[in-house]
């Protein structure tokens, strides 16, 4: 059993559901050293999230998006307050509402060298903030190496 951990950062993006699969295999060369294993990322930040989820159609991530601002909205109807921590701004405790929800990890099995996701499947970085981040993701592999 062996293990390899590493952190990259994601390219900053403002709110949205991004497909970010081969930006992770990229930074993550490693893997093509694994016969078997798992890959677990996690995001080390509390506004925003990973996916595993739809890799081919974008309406399904910017429905993603919609229907989370539609649980956890800025602002009430009447444009009034609905939050008490606002510091950061109106987005700021949507987005850690959002982020717990969705969460801060995913975990993908590893087969001869590649992420085993399904058919339609990829990993999605979630911003939930309005204005661009940058966001650090904590890798971390283990398994049987080739």
């Amino acid at each position: 059993m062996t293990w390899t951990q590493k952190q990259f950062t994601l390219q900053p993006k403002s709110r949205g559901s991004y497909l970010i699969t081969d930006q992770v295999v990229q930074a993550l060369p490693e893997i093509r050293n694994y016969k078997v294993g798992l890959l677990n990322l996690f995001i080390q930040h509390t506004s925003c999230a990973l996916s595993l989820n739809e890799n081919f159609d974008t309406d399904v991530r910017e429905d993603m998006s919609d229907a989370l601002d539609r649980i956890a909205p800025e602002e009430g109807p009447k444009g009034e307050a609905l939050y008490r921590h606002d510091a950061e701004g109106l987005d700021d405790m949507p987005a850690h509402i959002k982020s717990a929800l969705v969460g801060a990890s995913v975990t993908i099995p590893i087969k001869d060298g590649k992420l085993a996701t399904g058919t339609w499947q990829g990993i999605w970085y979630l911003e939930f903030r309005a204005s661009k981040h940058s966001r650090r993701v904590m890798a971390t592999i283990q398994g049987e190496k080739s």
